[in-house]
């Protein structure tokens, strides 16, 4: 007789939803039968520019090395980041992308009994990592779209282990600046890890967002989570990293798992820091591309969530499903976020001038139909 194995499952799985990726080009192609060359995807904040020369470089160069496993420890990456973050090399973590981190930090800290906090209209990958571990997600109303941390701040107890803050935040793209990091940090209790996501970091223009590595000496009990699926355009490499003391690293590494870090993304990541135009190249687009898009919008009278990351939310004051659909049947693939408690938004990655043009051209298109 064979069981029930949704009920057998933990019941915090049992209560999840799998993570829903933006549709692939291919996929809305054999749905639609358009030609895969026109459309445009602007749907998971990857990087427009495609990666760059060196990266692929480096992985032709490390193509002949395929059949060894990885160095484990990526000794080469993490003594990279830790002089480039001014951190010791037993402070780095590396993880299959930001969103490992985020797993290990469950995995090592959280439980059934135990809770973690974080905001309204956060990164799905918060309440899957608590809940499939057991532990109470605590989510607490945002303000303005973003973080109210003085309410997170107030909602942690002696249970709380895991407080999860983004900025900029996802999908909303607001930010809190370095007082209110600081006067967060300030409060929060000692038995608390507080990991600060800074995916969308690297996009910041000066001043304009605090540095979590400023933060790092002072307060023992942050992590700072960083990408290189963004800025960098090594979002199909799945490489990503941690920031903390050298015993919080110790303790994720102890359920890391082996060769979580394959050998193509390491060398693709260690010429990715080392490329300072690509970097400065990305920025230089983003800045225009969301200048442009606010421009369309207020063209079409709509309205948006500021926004420092690499998208932008675009307020429809309606149901947003039926546009979003529309905008398929354009070959022109965005996110909606109706499942982050936005209905009347979505959500657009900020892409080349021609794909920006192309995507408020079928914009109008599809809200002048109705």
């Amino acid at each position: 007789m064979s069981g029930n194995f949704l009920a057998l499952a933990q019941p915090g799985v049992q209560q999840l939803s799998p993570y829903v990726p933006g549709k692939p080009v291919d996929e809305l192609a054999r749905e639609l039968n358009l030609d895969p060359a026109k459309i445009v995807k602007l749907a998971s904040n990857e990087n427009p520019l495609g990666p760059s020369p060196k990266v692929l470089a480096a992985i032709r160069e490390e193509l002949a090395e395929l059949t060894r496993y990885p160095d484990g420890n990526g000794f080469v990456l993490k003594s990279l980041l830790a002089e480039r973050c001014r951190v010791e090399l037993s402070q780095v973590t590396l993880g299959n992308g930001s969103n490992d981190i985020l797993e290990l930090v469950a995995r090592a800290y959280l439980a059934p009994g135990l809770n973690a906090v974080f905001s309204e209209h956060a990164f799905a990958v918060y309440p899957i990592v608590t809940q499939a571990v057991g532990a109470e997600a605590r989510v607490i109303a945002a303000r303005d779209w973003g973080h109210d941390l003085p309410a997170m701040l107030a909602a942690i107890d002696a249970q709380t282990r895991v407080v999860f803050i983004a900025n900029p935040n996802n999908p909303t793209g607001t930010w809190f600046g370095a007082d209110a990091l600081n006067e967060f940090l300030q409060d929060v209790p000692g038995h608390v890890l507080v990991v600060l996501d800074e995916a969308y970091i690297e996009y910041a223009e000066g001043g304009d967002l605090p540095d979590g590595l400023d933060f790092l000496a002072a307060y023992p009990n942050l992590l700072v989570s960083r990408t290189f699926s963004k800025a960098y355009g090594l979002a199909s490499l799945r490489v990503g990293y941690g920031l903390s003391t050298a015993v919080v690293a110790d303790v994720l590494n102890r359920v890391r798992q082996p060769f979580n870090v394959n050998s193509l993304a390491l060398a693709a990541a260690c010429a990715a820091l080392k490329d300072a135009e690509y970097l400065e190249e990305g920025r230089r687009i983003n800045e225009s591309g969301m200048q442009q898009l606010q421009q369309g919008f207020r063209e079409l009278g709509l309205g948006w969530i500021a926004s420092k990351g690499n998208f932008i939310c675009v307020d429809l004051a309606q149901e947003a499903a039926p546009v979003f659909q529309g905008l398929l049947r354009e070959g022109v693939i965005v996110r909606p976020v109706a499942n982050y408690g936005m209905p009347n938004h979505l959500r657009i990655t900020i892409g080349l001038p021609a794909e920006n043009s192309r995507f408020l051209e079928a914009l109008a298109k599809v809200l002048a139909r109705g």
